[in-house]
């Protein structure tokens, strides 16, 4: 049984990448999505209506992209795919200045109590939650809500990555400015060709599709039943990769839009391994298959988005009816 760090070391055969096959998935994701824009404007209403969630789920699979990209799993040294993964993150309101420094810190500090809310959703414990004021509960709760969650768009992305980090360090992410000009010149762009319905239809709420299962994605792969977490001295990085990070099991379709993004505890293990590969290790290395299981079924999103704290007493997340029948008793 493979334990620690020679868990890790046994992932470093799948840490190579075939950089003719990073081109080539770079390449037909970006044909596709370019295919469907192209098809969008010949369409008549019903059918740019239909088009709308596949835009938005061919955005998120080439965010995953560039965030195999920004981990240096994907063609590193390939100048082409800087200047157009540079782009796409700035047109999609992820900055690359703050996604790497905040993505980076997640991975360092993913599940450890009392520093993790860095690039992740916030968690805290059940006592701080309690010692908490009723306005700092309010913005915790707030920012876990489901609402929240589905219009990532605005506050992931547009407020939390773009200007939220310009307001806070203009110095240190001033891309961001970069990002907010041109996300809104392209939505300029298509209300100036096509009026409100290009607008809304090919570029909002694609927009806003991506960003809820981006937003979503984020919360539940560390935000699910039985996951657990650790103060620092009970923390290691193995433990933070298998028990705090969630396998997802999606369907063919799924795993292909989220290139992968399904094998997170893999991921987190190794960032370096490349999303084409993540498989290829789950299948060959059968502690990976012990992971903790979540899926996109409506049952098992309803189950995630419930948890709001962690109580260290039983090890588990706590739902909001467990809140108040317990405060209440």
């Amino acid at each position: 049984m493979l334990e620690g760090k020679n868990l890790i070391l046994a992932t470093k055969p799948f840490a190579v990448e075939n950089p003719g096959r990073s081109r080539l998935e770079l390449l037909l994701t970006i044909l596709l999505l370019a295919g469907w824009h192209a098809l969008f404007w010949v369409l008549p209403l019903a059918g740019q209506i239909v088009l709308c969630p596949l835009l938005g789920l061919t955005i998120v699979r080439l965010f995953v992209l560039y965030h195999d990209y920004l981990h240096k799993a994907i063609l590193k040294n390939d100048p082409w795919a800087n200047y157009f993964f540079t782009f796409f993150g700035l047109s999609i309101l992820v900055p690359p200045s703050i996604w790497k420094r905040s993505h980076d810190y997640h991975h360092k500090h993913n599940s450890k109590l009392y520093s993790s809310s860095i690039g992740s959703y916030p968690i805290v414990t059940r006592e701080k939650f309690e010692s908490s004021s009723k306005s700092e509960q309010r913005i915790y709760l707030f920012i876990r809500h489901p609402l929240t969650i589905m219009f990532g768009y605005i506050f992931t992305f547009l407020y939390g990555m773009s200007i939220r980090s310009l307001t806070r360090n203009p110095k240190l992410h001033y891309d961001s400015l970069f990002a907010i000009i041109l996300h809104f010149s392209i939505a300029f762009a298509f209300f100036y060709f096509g009026g409100w319905a290009a607008l809304f239809l090919g570029w909002i709420i694609p927009n806003m599709i991506a960003g809820a299962i981006g937003s979503y994605l984020f919360y539940a792969q560390h935000n699910f039943p039985n996951v657990s977490f650790a103060d620092k001295d009970g923390w290691t990085y193995v433990k933070a990769s298998m028990d705090s990070s969630s396998y997802m099991k999606m369907n063919p379709v799924m795993c292909w839009f989220t290139a992968n993004i399904g094998y997170h505890h893999i991921h987190h293990l190794n960032a370096r391994i490349p999303f084409y590969r993540l498989p290829e290790a789950f299948e060959s290395l059968k502690e990976l298959q012990k992971a903790k299981v979540t899926s996109l079924s409506p049952m098992e999103i309803y189950r995630c988005l419930q948890l709001k704290v962690y109580d260290p007493d039983r090890q588990r997340m706590l739902t909001t009816k467990e809140l108040r029948r317990e405060k209440a008793a």
